[in-house]
């Protein structure tokens, strides 16, 4: 089995991993429906920050070796994948319910993809590489008919009072979380293979760091905002009505989500080219729609069933792109550039 192979296939593993951790931060807001998104939203990633916190001791050594820079960019990543983004979609699953958050958060496969290429197109092949768009088209068209027809499945069993400016508005969150998690793929994914020698579970572990006075702040600020003689509703501070479920909640997602998921992620980003790992991103849809299946105690239907057969085809069809060498000639238009490096940090 070749490098670029065994590359290939841990990549895929560690993005399958990430999704089933992922699909966990769907079900979250479900659970605590009578909490405000950004309590949630400060509680998980104060959560993730107290975790990075002993990990950082284990990893101090890695740590030590991030520049100043690297410290910005993390805090950058931190922001708009971790806090901005899971403020928006909680918000919008509170507002919409899971299934259309799920499904718009699922089209990210191809937007990355598409975004991952056309930036490729933009800077040159030979800095990141394109997959050639008439491999990838097959691919992307499987999964955008599959997310069709589950979105389809699930839209028709809308209650007929619903809402329709607070599903709109849950919408439009949804779609501003997909935007900040089309930019955090390509962008931590460019930083990993740009540093192949650094450690994923260290960087992990930085971008944690680097939210923990994010998510403090943010706690800190609702907390005066919904505490006595504040200037929202009066809501039981610190931990609200459930303090227990909130807290083991909170350390739950901090923990398998936020900190093994992006470890996970991080891992596949230093072995798959990033149009290639943006396919991956359905495994999260995957997951996130099995979980609401089993809390709704429901079989998903034939349209919901052939629907995710689509997208596993897409994946599978995304897979057997091969990537070329660098400096191979290829024509514009259908460039291919390499696997990232696969050597594995110890």
């Amino acid at each position: 089995m070749t490098m670029h192979r065994q590359a290939l296939i841990a990549g895929t593993l560690y993005a399958l991993a990430a999704g089933l951790l992922w699909g966990v931060v769907f079900i979250a807001p479900t659970l605590l429906h009578d909490y405000p998104a950004v309590l949630q939203t400060m509680g998980r990633y104060l959560a993730f920050g107290l975790i990075a916190l002993p990990l950082a001791v284990w990893d101090r050594a890695r740590l030590a070796e991030l520049t100043r820079a690297d410290w910005v960019e993390a805090a950058k990543l931190a922001a708009v994948g971790n806090v901005l983004y899971y403020l928006c979609l909680s918000a919008a699953i509170q507002r919409a319910g899971v299934p259309l958050p799920t499904m718009i958060i699922g089209t990210l496969p191809v937007v990355i993809a598409v975004t991952a290429n056309l930036r490729g197109s933009a800077r040159g092949a030979l800095v990141e590489g394109r997959l050639p768009w008439r491999h990838l088209l097959p691919s992307l068209a499987l999964i955008a008919a599959g997310l069709a027809c589950v979105n389809q499945a699930e839209t028709a069993q809308l209650p007929a009072d619903t809402d329709l400016s607070r599903y709109t508005m849950g919408a439009l969150l949804a779609v501003a979380a997909a935007a900040c998690w089309t930019w955090y793929p390509i962008r931590n994914g460019e930083w990993l293979r740009a540093h192949a020698g650094r450690s994923p579970r260290a960087w992990a572990t930085a971008q944690g760091l680097a939210t923990l006075p994010m998510a403090a702040a943010g706690y800190l600020a609702f907390w005066l905002w919904a505490g006595p003689g504040g200037g929202a509703p009066a809501f039981e501070m610190p931990f609200g009505p459930q303090p227990l479920k909130f807290i083991a909640l909170m350390l739950a997602v901090g923990l398998l989500a936020s900190w093994l998921g992006t470890l996970c992620w991080n891992e596949a980003s230093q072995r798959l080219p990033p149009a290639l790992a943006g396919q991956l991103i359905v495994f999260e849809t995957l997951a996130a729609l099995a979980y609401a299946f089993v809390l709704r105690w429901q079989w998903p239907g034939w349209l919901t069933g052939a629907g995710v057969a689509l997208l596993i085809a897409g994946v599978v069809t995304a897979l057997r792109v091969r990537p070329r060498p660098p400096g191979a000639g290829v024509p514009e238009g259908t460039e291919c550039g390499p696997l990232p490096s696969n050597r594995t940090p110890p």
